[in-house]
């Protein structure tokens, strides 16, 4: 993989992307964060924003796709943990369902 690299990434800040985080954010600062140009990528590479993709079956960097199984796997167990604690934000259903989709999703990222 270099400087004429084909291939589709993934953000290395796969949780911290997305509409749904831009609008959090919005929603905390009252401002809209501009678009990076250039990103680190799962894989390690620095490649334009335009080269990466949030959608399972349009990364095509095996890498990459590993990075982004293993960080949402990781999610998935966070969330769980945060729904059994007590007092927690997070109704215990709300929790399970957040971490069966992010189970669901790392499945499509699996590149086995």
């Amino acid at each position: 993989m270099g400087p004429g690299d084909p291939h589709i990434h993934v953000d290395d800040r796969v949780r911290r992307t997305g509409a749904a985080y831009r609008n959090l954010v919005v929603a905390s600062v009252g401002s809209a964060p501009d678009a990076p140009t250039v990103v680190t990528t799962g894989c390690g590479l620095r490649v334009p924003y335009a080269m990466t993709s949030r959608r399972p079956e349009s990364v095509t960097c095996l890498p990459c796709r590993d990075h982004a199984e293993r960080e949402r796997l990781r999610f998935a167990e966070h969330v769980e943990r945060l729904g059994r604690l007590p007092g927690s934000p997070m109704a215990a259903g709300q929790a399970t369902s957040a971490a069966r989709w992010a189970r669901d999703l790392a499945t499509r990222y699996s590149s086995r």
